[in-house]
């Protein structure tokens, strides 16, 4: 019984609601006459042009802009750029890839001591391995390789305290035995 009342109700409201006819916009024939009514006056204005006269109107008003003005960039700030900026410190040196690991984090692989020239296999956390040798930049504390032996390598850091009195510490990197050194 609910189900018909239910119907009922939708069918005369579904009637009541055809009747209104919705209308939204314009109607093509209102579209083809303005569209004639534009190009009439784009022509008028493409005569005067050629005949040397000013146009008598913009004809869209889109944009309209002063005759003679020219925009110029200098003294106003980019408008992409974020108002935060990030200026780096001139006396700021570049940091290379190890730079951004502690010391602890990375792990010794292989040790080529014997030359006169020693150098040493080194893996970051991610996996990537690089070769170093005496003086390369390591670690996050401006560490740099002083010693390398035939299963470690030393890294003197220098740490500032709270009191920006600078300290250096040797750290002592080896082969781990699990990893066949």
């Amino acid at each position: 019984m609910k189900i018909i009342q239910t119907l009922l109700v939708l069918a005369v409201l579904a009637l009541t609601g055809c009747q209104e006819e919705l209308q939204s916009g314009p109607t093509t024939t209102e579209f083809d006459q303005r569209r004639s009514e534009l190009k009439e006056r784009l022509a008028k204005n493409e005569v005067r042009k050629k005949q040397g006269a000013k146009p008598a109107e913009d004809v869209t008003k889109f944009a309209a802009v002063a005759s003679g003005y020219s925009y110029s960039a200098k003294g106003k700030r980019d408008p992409f750029r974020s108002f935060i900026w990030d200026t780096p410190d001139e006396s700021a040196e570049m940091r290379g890839p190890l730079e951004q690991f502690d010391v602890a984090q990375l792990s010794v692989l292989a040790v080529i001591w014997s030359t006169g020239n020693a150098r040493a296999l080194v893996q970051d956390p991610s996996g990537q391995s690089f070769i170093i040798g005496r003086g390369t930049r390591v670690g996050k504390n401006s560490g740099e390789v002083t010693k390398i032996e035939d299963n470690l390598i030393v890294v003197k850091e220098t740490y500032e305290d709270f009191g920006g009195q600078k300290t250096t510490r040797d750290v002592e990197m080896r082969i781990r035995l699990d990893e066949g050194g």
